[in-house]
């Protein structure tokens, strides 16, 4: 069983930045895949970011590509989306996930365990 718990959502104004991080539980974290989906209200989950187990690849969706970053620290557990030129259609609640078998992907489908998510508003 892996437990992940984000933080750093919040309150950012158009342009600026929000660092998310999400803490995973279990001595199985490097050896997972990470990712970060979004939902908006009234809109289904959304592909955000994934990395390698290495942290050596990433993926990113259109919509943040060039604007935000995923990373990883295996040996804190913990996996990190640095959201830079934030827009007001970024408001979401963003939540962490991680993918047990195979290898990175962008199907929310293919993810086994989730967070409980954080609110990101982005004021214009």
């Amino acid at each position: 069983q892996v437990q992940l718990v984000e933080s750093g959502g919040g309150l950012a104004q158009a342009g600026g930045s929000l660092t998310l991080s999400c803490a995973a539980s279990g001595r199985t974290f490097s050896s997972n895949v990470m990712g970060w989906f979004r939902q908006a209200p009234g809109k289904e989950r959304e592909f955000v970011a994934t990395i390698t187990r290495s942290g050596g690849t990433t993926y990113y969706g259109d919509s943040v590509k060039g604007r935000f970053t995923i990373s990883r620290d295996n040996a804190k557990n913990t996996v990190f989306l640095q959201m830079n030129k934030l827009k007001p259609e970024d408001t979401a609640v963003y939540y962490c996930a991680s993918k047990v078998f195979g290898s990175a992907s962008t199907s929310e489908r293919q993810y086994n365990y989730w967070g409980q998510g954080t609110q990101v508003t982005v004021s214009s």
